[in-house]
């Protein structure tokens, strides 16, 4: 006489079954399906991102436009101090070349024909001849674009909060949400002072001290630089940066009289850091102030 085994199926009440789907949202909030930055902060439609161009010259003047727009928000911020502070891109078609601002032109008054293209040993191969470069500029800028594929723009002033931070030698704390774009290895600090960076030495010592995965290096005694895969990445960090370090003064003060600060825990500065910093997303930060801008300028930093 045979037995067959039958393997009943069982039967979900209404009530296991919300119990299991409650145990399946908790497996996607414990690991949630991966989203770029842009499409995590996009609710609905996604926000657009990097422009793309098939015509090299179409993508030179865009990018030198974003560039000179970016030198009208560092004015406007008041990110001005005399001649210091320059800004320096990558050509799109020639890597081996860069561009930059003239020296002793205000950032207010900056416009796209006023870049001057260099090459690795400082000489002029294009754009405006009517001024020189910034020396300094140059070695600081030359050494980064020459060591880092990644770094198509850097961005250096002299402000006065990361002037007052870099005085500390230390890296920005994780004490607020938007400070963990430079979690972990994305920020650096350049602890020696030379004085103005003039050589070949100095300039590959910054490249170094920023590291490859650097976004911010905090230079004792001096301020601060930001790089970028796009202008508009670089400068965003950059006024990212010197808002940071104000707040970092203002914290530093509060605990000095006695106030407890709170950190933000690794787990979670990983977590944002993640998804707040890729490329496109940082460029997207960029862009309300540059079409603020190029609103109350009547776009006229485009020439």
């Amino acid at each position: 006489m045979s037995t067959t085994t039958t393997t009943a199926t069982p039967t979900l009440t209404t009530q296991s079954k919300k119990r299991a789907g409650l145990v399946e949202d908790a497996k996607l909030l414990q690991h949630p399906v991966e989203k770029t930055g842009i499409a995590a902060i996009s609710q609905g439609m996604m926000l657009p991102g990097i422009p793309s161009f098939t015509d090299m010259d179409k993508k030179r003047r865009w990018m030198l436009e974003h560039m000179a727009g970016a030198f009208r928000i560092f004015s406007r911020k008041g990110f001005t101090e005399g001649m210091s502070g320059h800004i320096s891109l990558r050509d799109p078609e020639h890597s081996n070349l860069f561009w930059t601002n003239p020296l002793g032109i205000h950032f207010g008054l900056i416009k796209a024909s006023d870049m001057i293209l260099l090459n690795h040993d400082g000489e002029v191969v294009g754009g405006n001849r009517s001024r020189p470069a910034n020396a300094a500029g140059f070695q600081i800028h030359s050494a980064l674009h020459k060591r880092y594929t990644h770094v198509n723009a850097a961005c250096h002033a002299h402000t006065v909060n990361g002037k007052a931070w870099s005085a500390f030698a230390r890296p920005l704390e994780m004490i607020n949400q938007d400070v963990t774009m430079f979690y972990g290895d994305a920020q650096a600090v350049y602890k020696d002072f030379g004085g103005v960076v003039l050589t070949p030495e100095e300039g590959r010592r910054l490249g170094t001290a920023l590291g490859p995965r650097g976004k911010l290096l905090i230079l004792r005694n001096h301020g601060l630089l930001t790089v970028g895969h796009t202008v508009d990445e670089a400068a965003y960090l950059y006024t990212l940066a010197e808002r940071s370090c104000e707040i970092q003064l203002k914290v530093e003060n509060a605990a000095a009289a006695g106030s407890p600060r709170v950190l933000i825990d690794r787990d979670a500065a990983e977590f944002t850091f993640k998804m707040t910093t890729d490329p496109e997303a940082v460029y997207c930060e960029f862009q309300p102030d540059y079409e603020y801008e190029l609103a109350v300028s009547g776009g006229d930093f485009l020439q």
